[in-house]
């Protein structure tokens, strides 16, 4: 089993940043391949960005050029910094770990595990 734990949401205007973090326990971090996915009120869970075990990104039309991921394997960590926030990323967004290496990183129903999610609010 993997654990995941979001932390970092919160409150902020529209055009202004936030910093997503989670932590992975329960197996080797660098056998995840780990996804961001976000779910706003009345809608469907949506793909945000993906990275794989060796680093490589994929990120959703909606959020290219505005948020970026990353992972630190020494500290158990994936990031997704988010900038240029807009009301329309209000949501609460969740940490995903693949653990069985699937090629298509942006489909939520090839992940694993899942964290209980951090609510972002992002005011206009």
């Amino acid at each position: 089993q993997v654990q995941l734990v979001e932390s970092g949401g919160g409150l902020v205007q529209a055009g202004g940043s936030l910093r997503l973090s989670c932590v992975a326990s329960g197996r080797a971090f660098t056998t995840l391949a780990m996804g961001w996915f976000r779910r706003a009120p009345g809608k469907g869970r949506e793909f945000v960005a993906a990275i794989s075990r060796s680093g490589s990104p994929y990120y959703g039309d909606s959020v290219k050029g505005r948020f970026t991921i990353s992972r630190d394997n020494a500290k158990n960590s994936v990031y997704l910094e988010m900038n240029s926030l807009k009301p329309e990323d209000s949501a609460v967004y969740a940490c995903a770990a693949d653990a069985d290496y699937s090629s298509n990183p942006g489909n939520s129903l090839v992940y694993d595990f899942w964290g209980r999610g951090t609510q972002v609010t992002v005011l206009s």
